[in-house]
């Protein structure tokens, strides 16, 4: 009887380690169990002992010190390689092999993540003794499931197949900020000083948080993710090839930021606070779960403070005669200069609920509510105007205030049904999401032409989405899976916008309106991943969007805009070579819908000679996407290499014209945008202690307007370069030292460049009550209190050139304590709804993102 019981546990332990295990991670002259698929090596048959002798040993983790249970344990005759018995450890790590004969072994321990362990001379005498090998340590592998990893310490940043995953909550130098502060960090991202994110150097992005859109997003990314507290922040991925069940949204990739999530049982409450010289910060997170029911509730408000600043603008018009650029002449020259300063509360917080209905029939739902309460300032903002076309110069002294107030509620419904064959999944799920934003600027003349007057802009909108979405999933074998899903989304965007001067309205289409804008989008899309010959892996699909628009100014006759559909296909290939690198090819065409910030035709005049206006006729983006990329692991330092290509047609660019003095600007599908680059990332982690990472990326932009006019014709090319670099080490007692530093090259645009500049953090803390709590100090920027960053605009008509100073010279004390203790429970499933489809607008859903795999092997399921 317990032979038979020794054959039936070798035989699933063996199923389920060579099933999931590379196979550059398998022993070499390891036992295959019988009736494993595939031709089991020389000497798989265990034979049985006759001896008296006995092995005995304990199995534990190296990093968590806990039980490594059901670890594989097999005697090797050290002479042939062949296996002669075996056994697994039970649930505490610990095993026994009785009855074997006289002679030399090596035992070789192994489990599915680790890296095989073999003891040799292990030598069992005529007299039948026990040697008891007392405690395996059995170290994690780098190298799992095709995937680059470091383990123990969890690195910073993990290139997996399909992503690159930076792990946001190890990083203490962003303690008391909020997104973009985590994204400056995370590889082929880059953020300025604004907020504003680009991708491989195009801001045509989704960001999505927890794999769900939100309309926070729907207006300017950049106030989406200062409503974040970083220490929300659990992780952030980025796809730059995504697949057909991505919404065709966002040229550039997609960004999904995780916030911080458990599947535990009990009961904890996490409370964080910052206080510094720029900004403070409060957080809360609290987890119950009992049961089958959970409830997390999760928060964070920041202030904003004491950021003054400063800039100064020089500009030249020029008029121009009957379009021959040898009549340009001088028309005007302005030098504007005022003081800045911001003001500035951001908060989300959210309220989410799970229910386990039964085994393979999941509800969660969520209801996150975000805000923003800003003002900029320009203090004693003085214009001097010098003509010369004979009439008398002119200047003025202002205060000009932006106000820049919003709320977002999204609330969220899934259903998810499993099946007993693995990666079988059914979704239905439904979101609704409002926002709610006030943009006013007020410019008081304090001294010049029209002294006392009081100029103002009022401008009320909302953007509301509703979104239902079904999913399907199925494994048409053990090396095949089939997607495919349904989508719609439904959008209203209006937009409520009145000039006064004195308390009086102005009238003018681009003056005083109402704006609406309406759009459906629906969408199907199937996709097939296959794997072959071993280590190649197949993703292909296709998307269909179909898109109409209805908008309507109310007071004047409605403009006419066509519907139009699009196919987008997608071919992702990776390949896994024996020591676990992965090799990955993608390409895929992707389209980008212009935004409420391009479509509102309010006209924003918070400068008297610089003036903004939306296009409402705007057209969608088309980009097609190439990449080669390449991850490997050499010893404790994880690499990432990657080429790419991107070719845009109807590109929406600025166009900026003059009318004397002033410049207006506004936007338009012209001309072409392509990017040629690569960039590498490199990750170190020594013994748990010492953490080194960095990157590049470098590519070469081009843009042309395809204007054949020399009056109006627009190209611009040029090398972009942004790096990061940052380390961290771990000290004993609780110390712990982290640095961070960024740079941000210049910009190519179409009609001029913006500069680059830096940024460093340095943050060190102590915890202490056995983690619980820990205490620390952040500095930034501290030996260059200003960023100056220049910019310039060259066009037949206008000579723009501009510099911001910011002061952002910083220093802060963080405190963090947990109360309550929570428990371990089983993993649950969860599906989002994901609207990858504005400009200026990036998703996984977990388990199935663009390269994922299907089963491998024979017993290959779900990860």
């Amino acid at each position: 009887m317990k032979k038979i019981f020794l054959v039936l546990v070798l035989t699933t332990a063996g199923r389920l380690g060579w099933a999931q295990m590379p196979q550059g991670e398998r022993p070499a002259g390891a036992m295959r169990p019988a009736g494993a698929p595939g031709q089991a090596p020389q000497g798989a048959a265990i034979a049985p002992q006759a001896g008296t002798g006995r092995i005995t040993g304990t199995v534990t983790d190296a990093a968590s010190k806990q039980p490594v249970s059901y670890a594989t344990v097999v005697l090797l005759n050290p002479a042939t390689g062949k296996a002669v018995d075996g056994t697994s450890a039970d649930d505490n790590g610990k095993f026994s092999i009785p009855r074997v004969a006289a002679g030399t072994y090596t035992v070789q321990i192994s489990f599915i993540g680790y890296k095989s362990v073999e003891k040799t001379g292990v030598v069992i005498t005529d007299a039948g003794n026990t040697v008891a090998l007392g405690g395996i340590v059995l170290e994690s592998s780098a190298q799992k499931l095709g995937e680059v990893v470091v383990e123990g310490q969890r690195s910073l940043i993990e290139e997996k197949v399909d992503r690159t995953v930076y792990n946001a909550e190890k990083d203490e130098t962003t303690r008391g900020g909020d997104a973009t502060d985590v994204l400056k960090r995370v590889p082929m991202l880059s953020v300025d000083l604004d907020g504003n994110v680009s991708l491989r150097g195009s801001s045509n992005i989704r960001v999505l948080i927890n794999n769900r859109p939100s309309t926070i997003s729907a207006n300017s990314i950049a106030d989406a993710l200062k409503q974040i507290p970083a220490d929300q922040i659990k992780s952030v991925e980025v796809i730059t090839s995504p697949s057909a069940k991505y919404d065709a949204e966002g040229s550039g990739g997609i960004i999904n930021i995780v916030t911080k999530q458990n599947n535990l049982q009990g009961f904890t409450l996490d409370l964080r606070s910052s206080i510094g010289l720029r900004s403070s910060d409060l957080g809360l997170n609290a987890t119950y779960r009992v049961g089958k029911m959970g409830f997390s509730l999760g928060g964070g408000g920041r202030g904003q403070y004491n950021t003054p600043g400063s800039f100064r603008n020089e500009q030249q018009t020029y008029s121009i005669q009957d379009n021959d650029l040898s009549t340009r002449e001088l028309l005007s020259r302005t030098v504007q200069e005022a003081d800045t300063r911001n003001q500035n509360l951001f908060g989300r917080y959210s309220l989410g609920w799970d229910y386990d209905i039964n085994k393979y029939n999941f509800l969660s739902a969520s209801v996150q509510l975000g805000l923003r309460n800003g003002t900029n300032y320009q203090d004693n903002q003085s214009t001097s105007i010098a003509y010369f076309d004979g009439r008398n110069p002119t200047s003025s002294l202002r205060d000009i205030s932006v106000l820049d107030n919003s709320n977002t509620l999204d609330a969220t419904l899934n259903y998810t049904r499993t099946f007993e064959t693995p990666q079988r999944e059914f979704s239905l799920l439904a979101q609704y999401s409002r926002n709610t934003r006030t943009n006013n600027f007020t410019n008081l003349i304090l001294a010049g032409e029209n002294t006392g007057d009081n100029l103002r802009n009022d401008n009320d909108s909302y953007n509301q989405e509703v979104t239902v979405q079904a999913d399907y999933q199925t494994p048409l074998s053990k090396t095949q899976l089939l997607e495919f899903g349904a989508k719609d989304i439904m959008r209203r965007v209006n937009s409520d916008y009145t000039t006064l001067l004195n308390g009086q309205p102005q009238s003018g289409t681009n003056l005083s309106n109402v704006f609406d804008y309406n759009q459906n989008v629906a969408a199907a899309y199937a996709s097939y991943t296959l794997s072959f010959l071993k280590s190649y892996t197949l993703k292909a699909g296709a998307r269909y969007e179909y898109t109409t628009i209805d908008a309507n100014f109310r007071t004047e006759n409605a403009p006419s805009i066509p519907s139009y559909g699009v196919l987008v296909p997608s071919v992702n290939l990776s390949r896994k070579l024996a020591n676990g690198n992965v090799l990955k090819v993608a390409y895929n065409r992707r389209i980008q819908r212009p935004s409420l910030q391009f479509l509102n035709p309010n006209r924003q005049v918070p400068n008297q000679v610089s003036t903004t206006e939306g296009n409402p006729l705007l057209q969608p983006e088309y980009t097609n996407n190439y990449e080669l990329g390449y991850n490997t692991f050499i010893k404790q330092t994880s690499l990432n290499f990657s080429v790419f290509a991107r070719n845009t047609d109807g590109s929406i660019q600025p166009i900026r014209t003059q009318d004397g003095a002033i410049v207006r600007t506004t936007y338009d599908n012209i001309g072409t945008e392509n990017a040629y680059g690569g960039s590498l990332n490199a990750n170190v982690n020594i013994n748990n202690k010492l953490t080194l990472g960095g990157g590049a990326d470098v590519y070469y932009a081009s843009l042309d307007n395809n204007i054949s006019s020399p009056l109006y014709a627009a190209s611009n090319q040029g090398w972009v370069a942004s790096g990061r670099m940052m380390g961290g080490y771990n000290f004993t007692k609780g110390w712990g030292m982290q640095a961070f530093a960024f740079y941000r090259g210049r910009q190519v645009q179409l009609q001029g460049y913006q500069g680059g500049f830096g940024v460093y953090s340095v943050g060190v803390k102590k915890d202490f009550a056995e983690k619980k709590g820990s205490i620390g100090f952040g500095a930034d920027n501290f030996f260059t209190p200003t960023n100056k960053i220049r910019s310039s605009i060259s066009t037949p008509f206008l000579e723009q050139n501009s510099v911001n100073v910011l002061r952002r010279t910083g220093f802060r004390m963080n405190i963090s304590y947990r109360i309550g203790k929570m428990s371990m429970a089983p993993a649950r499933r969860k599906r989002s709804v994901n609207n990858d489809d504005l400009k200026d607008g990036g998703n996984t859903d977990g388990g199935n993102g663009a390269g994922a795999t299907p089963a491998q092997g024979p017993s290959g399921g779900r990860p």
